[in-house]
């Protein structure tokens, strides 16, 4: 059955079916519509908003019927609508038929005229899908100078994506973009002063549809010097861990132990003071001094000397006068002799007599 001959049923169907259909000759041509396949989940045929549209449309659609098979029209199950006037219609995944021409009818009734909005031919669904972004981008170092960037998707069919991978450096003014057919981009020629910036696209290849819906750019990912921005890898280049974030922490570390050491050894200064050793105020006695003592405590030599023992005395002569006559000679005192009397024996003085302590 051709084209033609099915819009053609399918305006019969609709006139037949209710009210709002007019006359032939008053049909009016709206905008089209956009159908779009979201990564294979749902589908979309979006034809308006509230700002362009002046009637409440409806869809019908269906697809080309196989051999022996009749048509099936249906209407939207699911109508997207924009304060209260329908605006699209929403596809469950099971009503999804790839492969097969896709067609859709929508129209409206508005003051005695029928508006209609459809394609001028059916659309193939598997040219309309847009897959949806790629997602954990990673960057790891694998040399000196190379950076391998990978991600994930989650389209269902991996082998029939292609990626555009977009980045620059903080030097760079404008973007680089490069498509790629795995997911895996190395980038070989990295600056270790530069902050450089990735995002990553998809999009159906040529093998399994012919396409120009890309995907949404995904959540940036970045590497490099003064990386701060919140979708940076967490894997940065070894040398960066191990040149700066190492150091840094093992310098703070050390100064927090000594801090809470010295605040240890005031505490236990302070609960349990030291008794003092004066051991060390007596070394310069026994070393520099040799156990001097006067000498060690600053005594001078003039007062030293007064200090020492003086035993030289001279003898003590004691006379008397001799008696007169008439008396008696003295008698000697225990101990002492008398000397002769200086008269009776020649060569002694006459004048005294002499008493010598024995």
């Amino acid at each position: 059955m051709g084209e033609a001959a099915l819009l053609l049923a399918l305006g019969l169907l609709l006139s037949a079916a209710g009210p709002r259909a007019a006359a032939p000759g008053n049909a009016r041509r709206a905008p089209g519509v956009e159908c779009i396949v979201f990564n294979d989940q749902y589908l979309t045929c979006v034809w308006g908003s509230k700002a362009t549209l002046t009637a409440n449309f409806s869809l019908y659609y269906w697809y080309s019927p196989r051999q022996d098979s009749p048509l099936a029209v249906v209407e939207c199950q699911r109508y997207l609508q924009e304060k209260g006037l329908n605006v699209g219609c929403w596809f469950d995944h099971t009503e999804i038929i790839q492969f097969r021409n896709f067609y859709i009818y929508v129209n409206a009734s508005h003051e005695g005229a029928e508006l209609v909005i459809s394609t001028n031919k059916g659309m193939k669904l598997q040219d309309l899908v847009k897959p949806a972004p790629p997602v954990n981008l990673t960057i790891q170092n694998i040399s000196n100078n190379q950076l391998r960037l990978t991600w994930d998707s989650t389209y269902h069919k991996p082998s029939c994506l292609e990626y555009t991978v977009r980045y620059k450096s903080n030097k760079d003014t404008s973007w680089t973009e490069q498509l790629v057919s795995a997911k895996i981009f190395s980038f070989p020629s990295v600056d270790y002063e530069k902050y450089y910036t990735f995002y990553v696209k998809s999009k159906i290849n040529q093998y399994c549809g012919t396409t120009h819906l890309w995907s949404e750019w995904s959540l940036p990912v970045s590497w490099g010097n003064n990386a701060t921005d919140k979708g940076r890898t967490e894997e940065q280049a070894p040398w960066f861990w191990i040149h700066v974030v190492l150091p840094t922490a093992s310098l703070m570390l050390f100064l927090v132990l000594v801090i809470l050491l010295i605040r240890m050894e005031r505490v236990w200064v302070i609960l349990m003071p030291r008794i003092p050793n004066p051991s060390k105020n007596f070394d310069e006695l026994f070393s520099t001094h040799k156990g001097n003592f006067l000498e060690w405590a600053g005594v001078s030599k003039d007062i030293m000397e007064s200090f020492k023992p003086n035993y030289s005395e001279s003898f003590c002569y004691v006379s008397e006068l001799p008696p007169k006559e008439g008396h008696d000679k003295p008698r000697a005192p225990p101990g002492l002799s008398v000397a002769p009397d200086s008269r009776s024996g020649p060569g002694l003085s006459p004048s005294k007599n002499s008493y010598v302590g024995e």
